[in-house]
């Protein structure tokens, strides 16, 4: 026979992992290495370093890397280092001190539920301010001891790293995280086998592998569906964070509520109150419903349960930031889910419209979530009006400034964002009880004790370290990228530390209106170019990878920093992440931002600017509208001067100039003979004492429980007990008075002054006899007033006085109002009748309404 020149079978690979072995003595940093505390602790973080300085920096700050490759010869002789493994000891006695710390059971627990996670650059599992957001809350949840368990993805791929062609285009690489490298730990069950969560996608089911994250105190549970268990078409669920098409972008909703909710049933965790950071994860309250009914309850009184127990997030201004279906789409996975409930599919798609009757409308997440959450909340006062406006069509009958979204200011995690030399100085001058009560407006008022040149010694320390950071981590690259060595050398010399250094470093959207700042080149170029007082402006962040119009804003602003008279003046500083974000919140000495207003719905980097003395000049829009003070920072008027955006720009562009000409320019170089300027510190120390304080992520989450979750949960105890009876009650009650509200009818009425008019100084009396066909005083009645249609505010409600119900006769209930009219015009009057009943935490939790005439 002729023999075969090639002659082999496929290899059938397996994965296997070799751990590094630690001695004994070294053992207690691997338990360090896998729990997040060292991200917010500099003495875990620098004791992490003190092992192996230039590997530390050569794994970017992975500790779980760095142990897998620390050289045998330099493990034993860390054992050998007295000085060392005394710190060793040190650092991991205060993380046992603080892990084993109980959770405060007097505060309800929680469930967090997010589409991405902003703990550390090492973990890539977050892409902008939603995630930076949900991982500060996490770490502020383990410091203040709450009893908080959080769930989401773990992306093979994550977010994008960004890189820019020599012509400045945005070039987005996708590179795979090996997870036997990352902080992160198999969820492991009662045999040793890691945790395995089947869910249900109408007829089959998808595996998720789950891990763990220890983020101090807290546990964070990632689900992973790239694993051999799924199909080629499941498998990419988890692959990028916002990526791939609408259906993929369900499959992940779906995933991360109803998949979230199975992986803690199978983990047997059960918790008071279920966030929903944004509606994303909106279908965690779907999954609810079904085990409520699973369990023997109707839909409505599952549904009194759930939403007394859910509070929504929303972080986005506009309707069209929402996620939004198509029927077909949602029917493809969601169709069996009307069935289990007991509804139909019309009432159950109805649940994510607008207008449930609306068979065109597409099913939004964010409306479902509103529908299912009893809370609802904004992420800043501003942006709290902002969706009362946005939802206001969800509770017809009511006007936006009726209705029961509230907010909640975001707000910073102090440890995390506040370089170390800063965290020195406030344990230095601030008392013992600061971290502890970190809103004490007085406690920060230290920082007026603190001497000028310490505050500028520090401000100038942070400075030369983010110069030497962009040295380091970017002449590589820029030479690699930008083609001209030369060019690269003379950028490099020209980042002068002792310039004004101002920070524009964000997601690059439009709205954010990056180009402002290039409106006239040349006054821009008198800016930067004066020798006497040079400026530097550094510019960083991404733009989504389907966002042409972002990319084509990175692409001008890089040729622009190209130009001769720009280089080293403006630098775009690429692949904007959490470590270069927390060098240049700190690195800086003003923080620039300048959305169109009002969709700033919060913006955080400001808030972590603060912290590190760094001042902001803002746009009055999403926080800054609340934390800007005179005297410590610089703000844009809220209010618009034109409705042509393009002229608003053109007015806000010159605004920015002649701020930076007559004020802050002349202020940063009036410098005295110790060789620092009076003034600058001034604004420095009133930024730290009175807006900083307002603006911790400890406030926030305190926040959260006063307005949302302590309410929820003493209302969910009362619904629940005996066996639901409440709940129960309730849900007979509405459907009760949903049957017969539309024969509810006026019998008689007395209103003389509302079809006559009126004059001021005068009392009149309303009666109305109402029919209430054999409901027990389940209606009320009030007189709504609106405004003159002359007033230019968009808050149309003038008043709303209640009527009292001053006596009944079998089915017939009277109730009277006196009024008074204070002022004299026009008005529109009407009555408004709607369910009344004391155990409702507010209107729209049973929104009908029947205008009486």
């Amino acid at each position: 026979m002729k023999i075969k020149a090639d002659y082999a079978n496929a290899p059938q690979w397996k994965e296997l992992n070799i751990k590094s072995r630690l001695p004994e003595q070294l053992k207690c940093l691997d338990e360090l290495a896998h729990n997040m505390w060292w991200a917010w602790n500099y003495e875990a973080r620098r004791l992490f370093k003190r092992l192996d300085r230039d590997l530390f920096e050569e794994v970017n700050h992975n500790p779980v890397l760095l142990l897998e490759r620390l050289s045998y010869d330099r493990k034993m002789a860390i054992v050998k280092d007295r000085a060392l493994m005394d710190n060793v000891k040190e650092v991991y006695k205060k993380f046992r001190e603080y892990i084993d710390v109980k959770p405060d059971k007097k505060r309800p627990s929680v469930a967090y539920f997010s589409m991405e996670y902003g703990l550390n650059q090492v973990l890539k599992i977050y892409s902008g301010g939603l995630g930076m957001l949900a991982g500060d809350y996490l770490k502020e949840a383990s410091d203040s001891n709450v009893d908080m368990c959080a769930v989401g993805f773990l992306y093979r791929y994550g977010y994008f790293t960004q890189s820019l062609s020599m012509d400045g285009q945005q070039i987005a690489k996708y590179d795979a995280q090996n997870f036997n490298s990352l902080p992160i730990e198999r969820e492991l069950d009662e045999n040793g086998n890691q945790v395995v969560v089947d869910v249900p996608y109408r007829n089959y089911q998808v595996h998720a592998l789950v891990w763990r994250v220890n983020v101090g105190r807290i546990k964070l549970y990632l689900l992973d569906t790239d694993n051999d268990m799924n199909s080629e078409f499941d498998k990419p669920i988890t692959h990028s964070l916002y990526g791939g098409d609408w259906e993929n972008r369900l499959k992940q909703e779906i995933l991360l509520g109803i998949g979230g909710i199975l992986t803690l049933k199978k983990l047997g965790i059960k918790k008071q109150i279920y966030h929903c950071n944004e509606g994303h994860a909106a279908l965690c309250n779907l999954q609810r419903l079904v085990d409520y009914v699973d369990g023997g309850l109707t839909f409505n009184q599952a549904m009194e349960l759930v939403r007394a127990s859910s509070l929504y997030t929303v972080h986005t201004p506009v309707p069209a930031g929402h996620d939004y279906f198509d029927e077909a789409l949602f029917g493809k996975y969601m169709g069996d889910y009307p069935a289990r409930l007991g509804i139909s599919w019309d009432e159950f798609i109805g649940m994510g419209r607008q207008n449930p009757e609306d068979h065109n409308e597409r099913f939004c997440m964010s409306i479902f979530a509103c529908n299912t959450c009893q809370e609802v909340n904004g992420v800043s006062k501003l942006h709290g009006w902002v969706s009362q406006k946005m939802f206001a069509p969800i509770w017809a009958g009511y006007y936006p400034e009726e209705n029961h979204v509230g907010y909640v200011t975001n707000g910073v995690h102090f440890p995390t964002w506040t370089a170390t030399e800063w965290r020195e100085l406030y344990d230095k001058y601030f008392d013992p009880t600061f971290m502890s009560d970190q809103s004490n407006e007085q406690i920060w008022h230290a920082i007026y004790n603190v001497p000028d040149e310490e505050i500028w010694n520090t401000r100038l320390a942070l400075k030369n370290k983010l110069v030497n950071y962009i040295r380091e981590k970017f002449t590589q690259t820029w030479l690699r990228n930008q083609g001209d060595p030369a060019r690269v050398v003379s950028l490099l010399e020209r980042i002068n530390p002792n310039a004004l250094m101002i920070g524009f470093c964000r997601r690059f959207a439009t709205y954010k209106r990056a180009h402002l700042l290039f409106t006239d080149l040349d006054r821009l170029n008198k800016i930067v170019n004066n020798p006497d007082r040079p400026v530097l402006f550094f510019f960083s962040g991404k733009a989504h990878p389907a966002d042409g119009a972002g990319q084509g804003l990175i692409k001008k602003i890089y040729e622009i920093s190209q130009r001769p008279e720009f280089l080293g003046k403006i630098i775009f500083l690429e692949d904007y992440d959490m470590r270069l974000a927390r060098r240049l919140v700190s690195g800086v000495d003003i923080w620039m931002n300048t959305p169109t207003r009002p969709l700033e719905a919060s913006g955080t980097s400001g808030e972590k600017a603060e912290m590190n003395g760094v001042v902001n000049l803002s746009v009055l829009d999403g926080w800054w509208v609340e934390g800007y003070r005179k005297g410590a920072g610089w703000a844009l008027p809220q209010e618009r001067t034109y409705q042509n955006q393009s002229y608003q720009d053109q007015l806000d562009a010159a605004t920015i100039y002649s701020l930076l000409e007559n004020e802050i320019i002349p202020m940063y170089y009036n410098k005295n003979k110790e060789g620092f300027s009076a003034d600058w510190i001034k604004v420095i120390k009133n930024s730290i004492a009175t807006i900083a304080p307002h603006y911790t992520m400890k406030r926030q989450l305190d926040d959260y429980y006063s307005k949302f979750y302590n309410k929820e949960a003493a209302r969910f105890k009362k619904l629940s007990a005996n066996d639901n009876r409440l709940a129960k009650e309730i849900a007979l009650w509405k459907e009760t008075v949903a049957e017969r509200w539309d024969s509810i009818h006026v019998v008689s009425r007395e209103d003389g002054v509302l079809d006559n008019g009126g004059e001021t100084g005068v009392s009149y009396k309303i009666r109305y006899v109402i029919d209430e066909q054999g409901l027990d005083n389940a209606v009320g009645l009030e007189l709504v007033t609106l405004k003159p249609e002359t007033d230019p505010s968009d808050r149309k409600v003038l008043s709303v006085h209640p009527f009292k119900m001053v006596k009944h006769e079998g089915n017939n209930y009277t109730f009277e109002l006196s009024i008074e009219p204070e002022m004299a015009g026009s008005f529109r009057c009407c009555v408004r009748m709607f369910p009344s009943n004391a155990n409702l935490p507010h209107r729209q939790d049973f929104c009908y309404v029947k205008w009486l005439d």
